[in-house]
């Protein structure tokens, strides 16, 4: 399925990776997590159109559009623990990483590129996913969604991260797998990949959109690096 225009992004320093979704196939667990949170709470959620409102947005977004009011910190903080907790349990025992991910981040960085992490996930599930994948070289600068920044589709995050690293945002790819990821790469002055792990490249379209791939093994098979101008 992969969609990679002729056209690529020359002088990128650095990319920025969303992660759940993009380094990691972990949206259908946080779905059932979110179900099974439901039962435990007994409520009724609707889950396709609870992820579709609050994918890319941080656990405070996430609880208040859940009570559909807004919650105190120390409500929050029961919900993201209770669903977050459900969420490490279940996809621990089947952790998976977004096909190829790992190979292409090493290969980014042996070419050059600076790396970096931009994630509404909260600093348990960075701790989680980061330790069981592993990655060597590590990114150079992770930002996640309990550090008081707006959720996507505000480009706080990204931003951030690209503060961190010493990049400018327009010498920047971010990869991302959701709609509110793309948006925030847009608002933030950035080029895009869409990781079609969750949704279509119809979905994840917009012109600052420089390729659509399934997983990441389409991208090196497609010589996408090799195209950007990291110095090594």
């Amino acid at each position: 399925m992969a969609h990679i225009p002729k056209l690529r992004a020359p002088g990128t320093e650095a990319l920025i990776f969303d992660m759940d979704g993009t380094m990691v196939d972990s949206m259908p667990w946080h779905a059932r997590a979110w179900v099974e949170f439901g039962r435990r709470r007994g409520l009724a959620i609707d889950i396709p159109d609870f992820m579709r409102r609050t994918n890319g947005r941080t656990a405070f977004e996430c609880a208040c559009e859940l009570m559909g009011r807004e919650v105190s910190e120390a409500e929050s903080a029961e919900i993201t623990h209770q669903k977050e907790s459900i969420y490490r349990e279940l996809f621990g025992a089947e952790f998976r990483e977004v096909a190829g991910f790992r190979a292409f981040a090493r290969a980014a960085a042996a070419r050059g590129l600076k790396t970096a992490v931009g994630t509404a996930g909260d600093k348990h599930n960075i701790t989680f996913t980061m330790s069981l994948l592993a990655l060597d070289p590590p990114p150079l600068a992770i930002v996640g969604g309990d550090e008081g920044l707006p959720g996507k589709p505000q480009p706080a995050i990204f931003l951030e991260a690209a503060r961190r690293i010493g990049v400018s945002p327009s010498r920047c790819i971010v990869f991302e797998d959701a709609p509110f990821g793309i948006e925030a790469a847009r608002r933030g002055g950035m080029q895009a990949v869409a990781i079609c792990s969750s949704h279509s490249a119809e979905q994840l379209a917009g012109p600052h959109v420089i390729a659509a791939v399934r997983d990441y093994e389409e991208l090196a098979n497609s010589k996408f690096l090799e195209t950007l101008d990291a110095v090594a």
